[in-house]
């Protein structure tokens, strides 16, 4: 995994005033140098700049970026962020066309693909990758991001000069670009928020290329490709047949996804889908002699305060405990203490470049930072509820019909602490309904499906639109925050294709959450774990966490020169302060509650500070 930024205008001299342009690219590459400790790179062209920051996985000593060719006599440029699973396959494609390689990355194959089928050859990656290609003889750049957005990749114009970078920070750097939002960005973070629209960037005119899609940047302005998208078909294999395929398809992508020249490692939580991918993993090292090494976190004394719940009704430890003690893996537990969640809330909000999933997010970019000292590469869970239907969503009827995002079914506690004249202004509910209602619109529905299937069609379709790539962009910057590589098997894209048609009867038989991925486990994991209730990543139920985030806030409250204090109904978030919160009534997803809140709206007060950002 690596950053990447850069910037093109097809009437710019950039090489008349080389200095300047090489002293902006290598400030762009250091604004990213915690995606790539490994190694640096720049390159400038007369319409073009390339930055690139390594984290060195593949091909340690010959995948240096950026990476030129020449074909025809013209130059070819890419930076690229990401891994690909098929490269091998590809590479094969391109030898029996007379095609040469130099070295065995990834990369060379990424370049030289673009260089002989041109930009439809994403097609047929397999991987997780956000990527730029510059075509000196056409003076096109090309932006790729993978199908579900695993890879970040955000972009912007400043004048006729289009800027581009992993991160929101990389932007940042190019004159002329500063942190500004208008109501659609306040809208972003206050009604829809922590989730986005996709292919918003949140700030005024940044945005991020779509998942499953390409830019071509040239003379001739910005075109948008569409390569890949979730498509509605007929379901025709029968249960067992569809058993079999799951499991073929979900343990081929674990095994493609192994793919390293350094160790890897597997988070395990003692859940379902971090113990299946866990298996897997330990089933492929233990024929090569080698034992797998698994972590898993909690907090510091949440055995004293643990409170079982329709959304957490168990404890992670003693199953994870089993499943390390099945694999015989070199097992870790890694504990957060309050006081550290609650700082890292500062740098979660910096890793994102806005704020996040709260304490949800800066428990985990501690933990990742942890297993960043060992490790460069990990195997997650990650977006198995949202492919096989694992949320409560999927299963109430009131929430299959409450025609809103499901995870935010009202707005209510969130208004209740703005300020009353600032909310009305953004008008909150319609811009939600109008988000919700692009999003059905983009559903193919199957007219023999009834109202119900087409429900659950649609909540699939969000859910891995929306609440997924969430959770992706939290798995992203809390990862490569500190140079750890993070895959996800459960977002192989064959994988979601399929699953995405399955018909409710086979996905739930029988009223079993995740049905159809347990049956397709059998075998791989004790029944214990295989059909364990759904629990989902822990949080602290420690009173002292609570107290120690209402007295930062009321720290805010009273400092008065918070840009924040505006925003919001200061009696009212007064009065939640001093009140106990109902841990079981999240206002998103499934976790976050009044904690969360509180914390989020530290994380926007930090956000609005640091960052500097204009109101407009």
């Amino acid at each position: 995994m690596c950053g990447i930024a850069g910037f093109f205008d097809a009437d710019a001299s950039f090489l008349s005033n080389e200095e300047q342009y090489q002293i902006l690219l290598a400030k762009m590459g250091r604004t990213l140098k915690h995606r790539g400790p490994d190694a640096s790179g720049t390159l400038l062209c007369n319409r073009c700049g390339l930055a690139h920051r390594r984290l060195s996985i593949i091909d340690i000593t010959g995948g240096a970026q950026p990476m030129s060719k020449i074909y025809s006599d013209y130059h070819y440029h890419i930076v690229y962020n990401g891994e690909i699973y098929n490269t091998d396959d590809l590479r094969h494609k391109l030898t029996t066309l007379g095609v040469h390689f130099k070295t065995t990355s990834d990369t060379e194959v990424l370049l030289l693909g673009f260089i002989h089928f041109g930009p439809s050859f994403i097609q047929d990656v397999d991987g997780i990758f956000a990527l730029a290609v510059y075509d000196e003889r056409h003076e096109t750049l090309t932006l790729f991001r993978d199908c579900f957005g695993v890879k970040p990749l955000f972009y912007t114009q400043t004048g006729n000069t289009f800027v581009f970078a992993s991160e929101l920070k990389g932007l940042f750097c190019y004159p002329g670009i500063a942190p500004a939002v208008d109501s659609n960005g306040l809208n972003e973070i206050f009604s829809l928020g922590p989730a986005h629209t996709p292919g918003c960037g949140v700030y005024k005119n940044v945005h991020e290329v779509l998942p499953g899609s390409y830019l071509s940047v040239s003379r001739a302005g910005v075109r948008e490709t569409t390569y890949f998208r979730l498509e509605s078909h007929p379901h025709e294999d029968s249960y067992e047949t569809t058993i079999a395929t799951v499991r073929e398809l979900l343990t081929g992508a674990i095994r493609r996804q192994m793919i390293s020249d350094v160790p890897i490692c597997t988070f395990l939580s003692g859940g379902i889908d971090s113990s299946l991918v866990s298996s897997v993993c330990a089933g492929e090292l233990k024929k090569e002699g080698r034992q797998l090494k698994t972590f898993s976190f909690d907090f510091t004394d949440n055995e004293n305060y643990f409170q079982s719940n329709s959304f957490q009704p168990s404890m992670d430890k003693p199953y994870a405990a089993k499943m390390a003690s099945y694999l015989n893996s070199h097992h870790t537990y890694l504990e957060c203490t309050n006081q550290t969640q609650a700082d890292y809330l500062l740098r979660s909000v910096k890793a994102h470049d806005l704020p996040c999933m709260a304490d949800i997010d800066s428990s985990l970019l501690y933990f990742c930072e942890q297993v960043s000292h060992t490790h460069k590469v990990v195997l997650t869970g990650e977006c198995a509820d949202e492919v096989f239907g694992g949320y409560p969503w999927f299963h109430r009827e009131s929430m299959l019909d409450c025609g809103t995002f499901p995870w935010t079914p009202t707005l209510a506690p969130r208004k209740s602490l703005l300020n009353a004249d600032f909310a009305n202004t953004l008008r909150m509910e319609d811009y939600v309904k109008n988000a919700y209602d692009r999003a059905v619109s983009e559903v193919d529905i199957l007219p023999m499906e009834n109202e119900t299937e087409t429900s659950r069609r649609r909540i699939g379709y969000l859910s891995i639109r929306f609440f997924m790539q969430t959770l992706l962009n939290r798995m992203d910057r809390t990862s490569m925050n500190t140079g750890l590589e993070a895959r996800v098997p459960f977002a192989d894209k064959k994988l979601v294709s399929y699953v995405f048609n399955i018909p409710w009867e086979m996905k739930a038989k029988g009223g079993l959450v995740k049905n159809i991925l347990r049956q397709s486990a059998v075998g791989l994991l004790p029944d214990e774990i295989l059909f364990r209730k759904k629990s989902p990543y822990p949080k602290t139920y420690n009173p002292y966490y609570e107290n120690l985030l209402s007295a930062r806030l009321k720290e805010v409250l009273s400092d008065g020169s918070s840009p924040l204090l505006p925003l919001l109904d200061r009696t009212a978030v007064q009065k939640f302060l001093d009140n106990p919160k109902d841990y079981g009534q999240p206002w998103y997803g499934q976790l976050m509650a009044g904690p969360q809140m509180t914390a989020y709206l530290l994380q926007i007060h930090y956000w609005l500070t640091e960052y500097h950002v204009t109101i407009l």
